[in-house]
């Protein structure tokens, strides 16, 4: 089995991925076009200093990808670091060692040290984004009622629709970010 380092070895940039991305393209580049880094030298300064690697895996039909990765990108591209995806469904082996419940849930991102392993894991959701979700999902039929596919459809699109307008939600799941990837690194200290 491979090491997430030599999974790492063989991904693409996330930049790559972006390139390439079809489902969600202009609205993933909507997002890295106007989300900023905030002014958080400490993050980004301890981002800097320990310089790890990050190993995301990820669709592009998915919308909470389609929201995070552009973000991440913004955050290594601020500490110079690097981050590079694999495709969930062509790398089932490595996303079934980080389920999200059960559910092969993305994005995932891994976070290497210098050593290559595996020192971090997050996502797919910050906890905000989940409770928001959980939230708007609660009254939803159940999955045999014949209503359910319409509940589902009208679910996915207003909540693209806020990934892709509402920058509070980007703000989320950069402090998110921030605070498990800095408990991660000052572990490693």
């Amino acid at each position: 089995m491979k090491t997430e380092q030599q999974y790492f070895d063989e991904a693409i940039s996330l930049q790559a991925y972006m390139d390439k991305m079809e489902t969600h393209k202009d609205s993933s580049f909507s997002i890295y076009e106007q989300f900023q880094v905030p002014q958080d030298d400490e993050f980004i300064e301890l981002l800097k200093e320990k310089s790890p690697h990050i190993l995301g895996i990820t669709e592009d039909w998915c919308g909470d990808a389609m929201m995070n990765n552009p973000i991440l990108r913004r955050v290594a591209e601020a500490a110079g670091i690097e981050v590079r995806v694999v495709y969930r469904d062509q790398t089932l082996e490595l996303m079934d060692q980080y389920l999200t419940n059960g559910g092969r849930s993305i994005p995932v991102y891994l976070l290497l040290n210098n050593d290559g392993e595996v020192i971090g894991k997050w996502g797919p959701r910050a906890p905000k984004i989940q409770e928001y979700v959980l939230e708007m999902r609660k009254d939803f039929p159940a999955s045999d009622d014949p209503t359910f596919k319409e509940k589902q459809k009208e679910f996915i699109k207003k909540l693209t629709s806020d990934y892709l307008t509402k920058p509070e939600y980007w703000l989320w799941v950069y402090e998110d970010i921030r605070k498990d990837f800095t408990a991660f690194l000052q572990k490693q200290s």
